[in-house]
């Protein structure tokens, strides 16, 4: 059986725990019956509760599980921890084939495969692989290095400026791009900004728009050494908002590791921006820009050190798209490597 379209559920449904599973990655599952109808599925989503996907669509589809395949975005957990094993869940479900399409790199976790096969499951691996892993990158990254993923924001003039010489900044993108960015907003779990941002802007940090599922705000975090406005509107109470008063970026990561956070969504100026990907702590871009030129102001990207053509930071290009004018690109950074 070709199991691409199952599997392209499985993924489209683990992106909706997006900014909900952390410190756990998005997974999603969906079970076929022998003549391929779903009889079940489900995502994983900690604001709801602690099932993991393969234990919601096994509920779902109840004994109609018996003798179907579930497809599943990340291999099925193989120990005990907030909850039991799904590799057991499976097998006590009757589950006779289970096809996933990455596998767990978590040492604690892994495992599942081998315990479903020894227990003469059926298991298929690999199935949209790089798609399943590009949606949950950013715990893959987390796994991989001992750290969140980060995504840099920008939005800038088609010179590249940030904000005129005067400081002024609002607005250079469109509505169009600023609902984008409030979408990406709310698929991170947590944002990232420095004390300079929080003085000069006294932003508010929380995704704006209607966001149907979603129970909290991601995370503020304030990065940096000044003092802040005690009326800052980030010390509102409609999200949690953490203080790294320190400019020590190891300091930072460890204080997000402590979090539990996967993805952080970067909205800090250049000098914070600039020292973090020096300091090879940007995994992606996501660059909006405007039909538009100033010709002097600040520029959303720099480092003091002299350049030559042969060592400038080639970026992987991932996705553009037209958003009513403004172009949003995306690109991966190859230094995080």
């Amino acid at each position: 059986m070709d199991y691409t379209v199952a599997m392209q559920r499985a993924i489209a449904l683990a992106e909706k725990g997006l900014g909900k599973t952390a410190p756990n990655p998005i997974v999603g599952a969906v079970i076929i019956d022998s003549t391929g109808a779903v009889v079940g599925e489900g995502f994983h989503d900690r604001s709801k509760n602690s099932d993991h996907a393969e234990v919601v669509a096994v509920k779902a589809a109840g004994e109609k599980a018996r003798g179907a395949t579930i497809v599943v975005s990340l291999e099925p957990c193989n120990h005990n921890g907030t909850t039991g094993p799904c590799s057991q869940v499976i097998i006590d479900a009757g589950i006779t084939t289970v096809v996933f399409a990455v596998a767990d790199p978590n040492a604690k976790a892994a495992g599942g495969a081998g315990t479903l096969r020894a227990a003469g499951v059926s298991v298929v691996a690999g199935v949209l692989e790089n798609e399943a892993a590009n949606s949950n990158r950013a715990w893959l990254m987390k796994i991989k290095k001992g750290r969140p993923f980060f995504t840099w924001k920008v939005a800038t003039t088609l010179d590249a400026k940030v904000a005129a010489t005067d400081g002024t900044s609002k607005w250079i993108t469109n509505e169009k791009s600023r609902a984008d960015v409030q979408v990406l907003r709310r698929r991170a779990d947590a944002i990232l900004v420095s004390t300079n941002t929080v003085i000069t802007d006294d932003p508010h940090l929380t995704p704006r728009g209607d966001f149907d599922g979603y129970a909290g705000n991601p995370i503020r975090v304030i990065c940096g050494e000044q003092e802040l406005p005690k009326d800052s509107k980030i010390f509102d109470s409609v999200a949690q908002t953490v203080i790294v008063k320190s400019k020590d970026l190891d300091q930072l990561v460890e204080k997000l590791n402590e979090l539990g956070i996967n993805h952080v969504f970067v909205e800090a100026g250049p000098t914070l921006a600039s020292a973090m990907l020096d300091h090879c702590l940007m995994d992606e871009l996501v660059i909006y820009q405007a039909p538009s030129l100033l010709g002097s102001g600040k520029g959303f990207f720099t480092f003091d050190n002299p350049s030559t053509i042969s060592n400038q930071m080639r970026l992987d290009h991932i996705s553009t798209e037209v958003l009513d004018g403004d172009v949003k690109s995306v690109y991966r950074i190859r230094n995080s490597e």
